[in-house]
Parts: structure tokens; C-alpha cells; sequence
């Protein structure tokens, strides 16, 4: 059980190490690098905390000095670590992200054999998911290994038992699957016990075909999902429920800096606003003001921005527009 009386939302996946060359270009040329750590969960879950809300997130770790370093950084990011195993069967994961240039991100992952890929139910704490009013899931976590997937099944079977509401984002990672038809099963199979569903137009795509978006989220919403987000870039992002529809324009950014957790920081947004009771819209709204204010930083989570920070940036940007 977490010391944590009260936690918003739980998320369970892997986090890793992120090594970056300290210069743009070709990464066969740089010898030193910056350590920092990222994954779509933790960086979740540390996006909403700095927005108010209590997070607890839920993976394992390698025994080892790469692990220390990444409780130790989560949890002073203020996210519940007590649900974090640590191995010394299986080595903490390992990434690098090469920047070549700002149009050219690339990522390259080490993370087969992982620790965090052999998470198992027993790894589970039924009465910690119960205590939540939200089950953030990511498609990452259930393509890491069958344990993994077994593991997001039990998640999904607690939550539900218990009247926990489920976020999913699906956030593919084409070369983590076995095929597009394993790919295609889990994540609709997920995606149909979910409450709430973040896909891009991309992904919408690759799971259902090269539809229209009214489409893709008739087809979401018939699947078993309550309410579906699609997700556009930086143009913005577009909203279906039973009773209602629309869309959100995206804010303009004058300098991308690094892309990478955008999607992170936009499910987080999102997730604050309908944990303040927002409408979807307005829900939206922050959740594409924290996207991009991501984007303008280099690191996965460095650019997560505080409740007072996106309000300054979206006055910003509306004073800009009425210029």
C-alpha cells in the first residue's frame, strides 16, 4: 500500500534512460552526452502533478545505479514511487535521442529484456489502482512483453471493478509489436474498455484504415470508447462524444525545439481539465497549451509547465491573435 492517502491518477509503464549528444548532427560523431529519463507514463504523470493533482505511477526498475537515479528523480518530481519494483534479474532500459537537426528527431531504443518488461499482475496492488479516481494507459506497456499485457489486463480488470475511470493513449510504437494484426487486437481490446481515448489522426489510421475523422471516431465510440480525442499536431485536436462534437485549434508555436513528449504533455493537460471538471473543450484547450509549450524545450519532461505558466502562455498567444 502507497503512503499517499489520496492519488488522482495511476499509470502504469516503463521508464528509461535518455542519453542525448550534447551537439545536433549524426550521432556517430559525438562522444559526450546528457543523461536524463524518459517515458510516456512517468512523463505523464509528472506533467500532472506539476498541474496539482497526486500521481502514482506503477513499473520495475533494474537494480542498479541507472535505476537509483530514476526513482530518485520521479520522486522528487513529486509522482508516488512506493509502486516501483526494483530487479536484479533485469537491467533498467536504455534510449538515446539524436537530434540532427529540428525538423529531424530520431530515437533509438535498448530496452529488450528490460526489467520493466517482465512487470507481471502480482506486481499489482489491487487496493492502490481502487484508490484512484483515474487508470492512465499507454499502448507501449502491453507490446513489451505477454507478462506486460497481462499486467494492463488485470490494470484494466481492478479499475473497472472498481469504478475507476480509464484513460488510454495509444501511443503506438509500430516496432515494439509482432505485426499490425497483434497490434491492431490488443490495442482495440484496450481501447474498448476505456472511458477516454487520445489517438492521433496517424494512429486512428493505422488501426482502422484511411477514413475521415468523423469516421474513425464513430468507429472508436461503437468500439466501447465513451469519449474520443483526435489528435491533429499542431493544428489542434478533435472531440466526439454520444452527445456532442467539435474541434480545438492548436497554439502556435514561433520555434520548435524538441517534439518528443508533446503527447505526453497534452493527455496531462487534458487529464487536469477534466479533473477540474472542465468541459472537454476547454479541457483541450490546456491540454494543446502544454503540448506546445513542450515542444519549446529540450527534454521530455523540462518543459512541462506549471498551472500559472500555461496561463500566462495562452493569454499570450490570445493577445498575439487580437493584435
Amino acid at each position: 500500500m502507497s503512503s499517499v492517502n489520496r492519488i488522482d491518477v495511476v499509470t502504469i509503464g516503463e521508464t528509461m534512460a535518455l542519453f542525448t549528444p550534447n551537439t545536433t548532427g549524426k550521432m556517430r560523431y559525438e562522444s559526450t552526452y546528457s543523461r536524463k529519463f524518459g517515458g510516456a507514463e512517468s512523463n505523464f504523470a509528472i506533467g500532472l502533478h506539476r498541474l496539482g493533482y497526486q500521481t502514482g505511477w506503477i513499473s520495475k526498475v533494474g537494480k542498479d545505479e541507472l535505476g537509483e537515479a530514476m526513482l530518485a528523480f520521479i520522486r522528487g518530481e513529486g509522482v508516488d514511487v512506493t509502486q516501483v519494483k526494483m530487479t536484479q534479474q533485469s537491467p533498467t532500459g536504455v534510449y538515446f535521442k539524436e537530434i540532427r537537426n529540428e525538423q529531424d528527431v530520431r530515437v533509438y531504443y535498448y530496452r529488450a529484456g528490460s526489467a520493466a518488461s517482465t512487470l507481471t499482475p502480482d506486481d499489482l496492488d489491487e487496493a492502490y489502482i481502487a484508490s484512484a479516481k483515474y487508470l492512465h494507459l499507454t499502448g507501449i506497456t502491453p507490446a513489451l512483453s505477454e507478462s506486460c499485457y497481462q499486467t494492463v489486463m488485470k490494470a484494466i480488470e481492478i479499475a473497472r471493478e472498481n469504478h475507476v475511470k480509464i484513460i488510454f493513449d495509444p501511443n503506438i510504437r509500430e516496432k515494439l509489436w509482432n505485426s499490425k494484426e497483434q497490434a491492431h487486437e490488443v490495442l482495440m481490446k484496450i481501447a474498448s474498455q476505456a472511458d477516454i481515448i487520445l489517438p492521433g489522426i496517424s494512429e486512428a489510421r493505422y488501426l482502422l484504415g484511411d477514413l475521415d475523422v468523423k469516421s474513425y471516431a464513430a468507429m472508436f465510440i461503437e468500439n466501447g470508447a465513451k469519449a474520443v480525442i483526435l489528435k491533429e499536431g499542431s493544428k489542434g485536436a478533435h472531440f466526439f462524444t454520444r452527445e456532442e462534437e467539435g474541434f480545438v485549434p492548436g497554439l502556435e508555436v514561433e520555434r520548435v525545439i524538441d517534439p518528443v513528449g508533446a503527447g505526453d504533455g497534452f493527455a496531462a493537460g487534458v487529464t487536469s481539465g477534466i479533473l477540474e471538471g472542465l468541459s472537454l473543450e476547454k479541457a483541450i484547450e490546456r491540454g494543446n497549451a502544454v503540448g506546445a509549450m513542450v515542444t519549446m524545450v529540450n527534454g521530455d519532461v523540462e518543459g512541462l509547465p506549471e498551472m500559472d505558466e500555461i496561463t500566462r502562455f495562452m493569454q499570450k498567444d490570445r493577445e498575439d491573435v487580437n493584435r
